[in-house]
C-alpha cells in the first residue's frame, strides 16, 4: 500500500486561503514538494504566521492569517524559486494590497510566460511590471481592484485562480468564463474559507470581500504523483498495488479514465468527500495496455500527467499520439522536445509535433537503458524512471534530485515497492 504525499495544487490554495483567513489553519498531509515550501515562505514574508508540526508521520503545518487586510509589505522579493502556481497565484492576491511588491523565481520559472495572468489582472486595475512585458521577475504596485467579467482565452487553471484571488479584494462579483472545464480546487477552497461562489454552466463567480474564516483542512493524497505508480504496475508483469486516500477530484481525474480506456484494471473504493473533494482508494493490477490518441479538450485535465502517459508508449499496443499540448513546451522544461530526445536516447521511436508527439508501440522493440536527461523537469524524470523499469539493462537519471520540486521521496518509495 502507498501513502501518497498531499496534492500540490490544494496544499498551494489551502496555504494560500488560511494566510488571508482569520485565526489559525492547521492543514494535515501538506505536501513536502519544494513548490509548496515555496509557497510557505511566500506568505510567511507577507506577514501570516506558519508553523511545521510534528504529527503521524505526514507533513502538517499550522498557518495563522491576518485578514483580508493584514498582508504587509515584504522586506525582499517573493520568491517562488520554480512554482509557477506560486507565482501567478499570489500575483492575483498581491495585485490589491495596499503595499508595492516583487516576485522572482528560478532560471526555470522566469522563462515562463506571464502574460496570460497579467493581462486579466490589468482590466482589474492592477499596476504589474514585468521583464519584456511577460516574464518574472514582477514588480506589483497594489491597487485598488474591481470586479471583471473575464473569458479565459486558454484553458488555464491558475489563470481562473488567479483572477477569481483578485476578485476576492475587489468589490462586487468577479466572474470568470471557461471554454474547456479545468481543475476546480480553487473554488472549492474559496467556500471552504467562507468566500460566496456562484457556478453558472462554464461561468465561476466569487463575491469581494469576505470574511474568510480559519479551518482545519486535510489534504488528499496527490493523484499526480498516484499515476506514476500505477503507470509502473503496467510496466511490470504481476503487480499489484493499493494506493491510500487519494484525491479523486473529477477535473483531475480523467487520467484513471485514460487508463482504464486502454485497458488498465483499476479498482475505486472507499469513495467520500472531504472539504468539497472526492477522496477514495484505488487499486492497480497489471494489465497491457492498448494505447491510443490523446487530443482536444480533455489535454487540459490531462497536462500534469501527459509526461508519464507518453512514457508508456513502448508498453502499448497502438502506442501513444499527444495532440493539442503545445502547452507542454512552456511548462518546467519544454516537455514535447524533452521527452522525445529522453525516450529515442532509450531506443523508442517518437516523432516530435508543434503541438505533441507520436511514441510508437511495443512492435518497435523494446526500450534500452540509457543516460537520460530531465532538463531539471520533475515530472519528466519520473516518467522516465518508470519507463526504465522495463528496459534492457541500466538507465542513469542526470539530476535526479528535480524530483524534490513536487515528490521529494519518490525514489525512495519506488525503490520500496520494487524490493517487496
Amino acid at each position: 500500500m502507498v501513502e501518497l504525499p498531499g496534492d500540490k495544487s490544494i496544499s498551494h490554495r489551502y496555504a494560500m486561503l488560511a494566510a488571508l483567513a482569520s485565526g489559525r489553519s492547521e492543514i494535515e498531509n501538506y505536501s513536502p514538494a519544494a513548490d509548496c515550501a515555496s509557497t510557505l515562505e511566500c506568505v510567511g514574508n507577507l506577514g501570516a504566521k506558519v508553523e511545521r508540526l510534528n504529527g503521524n508521520g505526514k507533513h502538517r503545518v499550522a498557518v495563522t492569517g491576518a485578514g483580508l487586510d493584514g498582508w504587509k509589505r515584504p522586506r525582499r522579493t517573493l520568491d517562488a524559486e520554480n512554482s509557477g502556481t506560486t507565482l501567478r497565484l499570489l500575483t492575483g492576491l498581491l495585485a490589491g494590497q495596499k503595499f508595492d511588491s516583487s516576485i522572482t523565481g528560478d532560471a526555470s520559472l522566469r522563462r515562463r510566460p506571464m502574460k496570460r495572468v497579467i493581462e486579466p489582472l490589468s482590466l482589474m486595475g492592477a499596476r504589474i511590471e514585468a521583464r519584456e512585458s511577460n516574464f518574472a521577475p514582477l514588480e506589483i504596485h497594489g491597487a485598488p481592484l474591481h470586479k471583471i467579467d473575464y473569458a479565459l482565452p486558454v484553458a488555464s487553471a491558475q489563470v481562473k485562480s488567479a483572477v477569481l484571488l483578485a476578485g476576492l479584494l475587489a468589490e462586487g462579483e468577479s466572474s470568470v468564463q471557461e471554454k474547456v472545464r479545468t481543475r476546480d480546487h480553487t473554488e472549492l477552497a474559496l467556500a471552504e474559507f467562507g468566500a460566496e461562489v456562484r457556478h453558472e454552466s462554464s461561468t465561476i463567480s466569487v463575491t469581494g470581500r469576505p470574511n474568510l474564516e480559519a479551518r482545519n483542512l486535510s489534504v488528499p493524497g496527490d493523484l499526480s504523483s498516484a499515476v506514476f505508480f500505477i503507470a509502473a504496475a503496467m510496466v511490470l508483469p504481476g503487480s499489484k498495488l493499493l494506493l491510500h486516500n487519494v484525491g479523486l477530484n473529477p477535473t483531475r481525474a480523467a487520467v484513471l479514465d485514460v487508463f482504464s480506456e486502454w485497458g488498465a484494471q483499476l479498482k475505486i473504493s472507499s469513495v467520500r468527500s472531504e472539504a468539497g473533494e472526492l477522496v477514495g482508494d484505488v487499486m492497480a493490477e497489471h494489465a497491457p495496455l492498448s494505447g491510443g490518441v490523446l487530443s482536444g479538450a480533455r489535454i487540459a485535465q490531462l497536462i500534469d500527467e501527459l509526461p508519464m502517459l507518453a512514457a508508456l508508449g513502448p508498453y502499448t499496443e497502438q502506442g501513444v499520439e499527444i495532440r493539442d499540448a503545445s502547452e507542454l513546451r512552456i511548462k518546467e522544461s519544454d516537455r514535447i522536445a524533452v521527452m522525445a530526445e529522453n525516450l529515442r536516447r532509450m531506443g523508442a521511436r517518437v516523432e516530435e509535433r508543434p503541438d505533441g508527439l507520436r511514441v510508437e508501440g511495443r512492435s518497435a522493440g523494446a526500450l534500452r537503458g540509457a543516460e537520460i536527461d530531465p532538463h531539471g523537469d520533475h515530472r519528466v524524470a519520473m516518467a522516465l524512471a518508470v519507463a526504465a523499469l522495463g528496459a534492457q539493462g541500466e538507465t542513469r537519471i542526470r539530476d535526479a534530485e528535480c524530483v524534490a520540486v513536487s515528490y521529494p521521496d519518490f525514489f525512495s518509495v519506488l525503490e520500496r515497492l520494487l524490493t517487496r
